[in-house]
């Protein structure tokens, strides 16, 4: 069951969550017919029929969330072994079906996209839709051309052979290097098997942007907000999906 409070719900559709609940307690909603008072009313998202001024309000929408994942964190939905992804939302955002965008290892930190939508999240994910996903890594040794024109050659691992990446040198240094590396593809641990090929361990890992949405850098590590209606719009455009 997807579950969210009434003032919530009708300020993802144009007035801030104030204004909601200041037309809830205005008699200006109802739910299943019946006006509604109480901007924090628990609503059954697959069950309740809500309008505003007399207008039906969409209780399908897919909800969208773009989170700032801090180290030991698991991006999963649920998970015995430690705190996840959703553990860091609000208890009302836990029950409306959000699922993690791929996933991102347990110390590596970054852009973490959640969303109702399957469909958005398999093709942002599957290689064949080719959307990139742009880290920044912290490694060892001196990282220079060599190690640029392997990555964009595709790295040969033991089991497939990865598809070409951009690699950026920002900072060589005689023990440690920063880089910036772009991959199309999510496969498990790639990025740090990659580095790993190359003779250059990964010392830390931040994913910044997915598909062309960037972290937005007002979020510290653990905190979230919703997506744009333009950062929505891209994401359906590039998967080729209508909202």
């Amino acid at each position: 069951m997807r579950r969210m409070r009434l003032d919530r719900l009708l300020s993802r559709f144009g007035v801030s969550r104030k204004e909601a609940a200041e037309l809830v307690k205005a008699g200006r909603a109802a739910v299943n017919g019946q006006t509604a008072r109480d901007p924090g009313m628990v609503l059954d998202l697959d069950a309740d029929a809500v309008t505003l001024n007399g207008a039906p309000v969409r209780t399908d929408a897919h909800f969208h969330i773009m989170l700032h994942k801090p180290s030991g964190v698991l991006t999963a939905t649920e998970d015995g072994r430690g705190q996840t992804v959703l553990d860091l939302l609000p208890r009302e955002w836990r029950s409306v079906g959000l699922g993690p965008v791929g996933r991102l290892d347990k110390d590596t930190t970054g852009l973490v996209i959640l969303t109702t939508d399957g469909q958005l999240a398999h093709r942002l994910i599957s290689p064949r839709w080719e959307q990139d996903k742009r880290y920044i890594a912290r490694v060892e040794g001196r990282v220079g051309e060599d190690e640029v024109r392997r990555m964009a050659e595709g790295i040969p691992l033991k089991d497939f052979t990865c598809r070409p990446a951009r690699l950026v040198v920002i900072e060589a240094g005689e023990d440690e290097s920063l880089c910036e590396v772009v991959v199309s593809e999510g496969k498990y641990h790639q990025v740090k098997r990659m580095f790993g090929a190359l003779a250059h361990p990964v010392l830390a890992l931040h994913r910044q942007s997915i598909a062309g949405i960037a972290l937005d850098p007002a979020l510290e590590p653990g905190s979230w907000r919703e997506l744009t209606e333009d950062e929505r719009a891209r994401l359906y455009a590039v998967t080729e999906l209508e909202e």
